[in-house]
């Protein structure tokens, strides 16, 4: 950690303000980048906004860069391989994503907006095991998706999608 700041003070949508350890605050890359380029100082006298991200979503997110504040920083393209192939998610963050799919999806977004890639990764590949195995009526079962297809429509995609199908 450089430089002499040590907290970080953030605040949700809805106003409320969160005193966060910098690098707990660093695990995100947006708030990472506004400390090195803003300064220390500036930093340290004024309240970060993060207007994309309300109070609860924002303490869940805080929740999981506490838990993973020493983790290694994501590096390059072999981990970037392996984080598109597998769908394995520890025991912690399997914990930490049983959460209603609106909060889960808030959280996923919020890990977007605020560049926090394993985050990411991690609510991606629990909404891509809700999915895995499922029929089409199936995920939209899950997720409350209406079907506007019309039968004709549906056997349509099915035939110029039979290379896609499990064999």
């Amino acid at each position: 950690m450089s430089g002499s700041i040590d907290k970080v003070t953030l605040q949700s949508s809805d106003g409320d303000k969160v005193e966060v350890d910098r690098p707990v605050a660093e695990r995100s890359i947006l708030l990472k980048n506004m400390i090195e380029d803003l300064g220390e100082d500036m930093i340290a006298q004024q309240v970060v906004p993060l207007p994309n991200v309300n109070s609860a979503v924002l303490k869940k997110v805080i929740e999981w860069c506490e838990h993973h504040r020493n983790d290694p920083p994501s590096t390059g393209d072999e981990e970037n391989e392996s984080r598109r192939r597998t769908t394995d998610i520890d025991e912690w963050d399997q914990k930490f994503m049983q959460v209603d799919q609106e909060m889960l999806f808030e959280i996923i977004l919020a890990a977007n907006y605020m560049d926090i890639k394993n985050l990411l990764d991690v609510g991606c590949k629990t909404v891509a095991n809700m999915i895995k195995g499922k029929s089409p009526e199936e995920i939209r079962k899950t997720f409350n998706i209406t079907n506007d297809f019309t039968p004709e429509e549906e056997e349509q995609i099915r035939r110029e999608n039979e290379w896609a199908e499990d064999r």
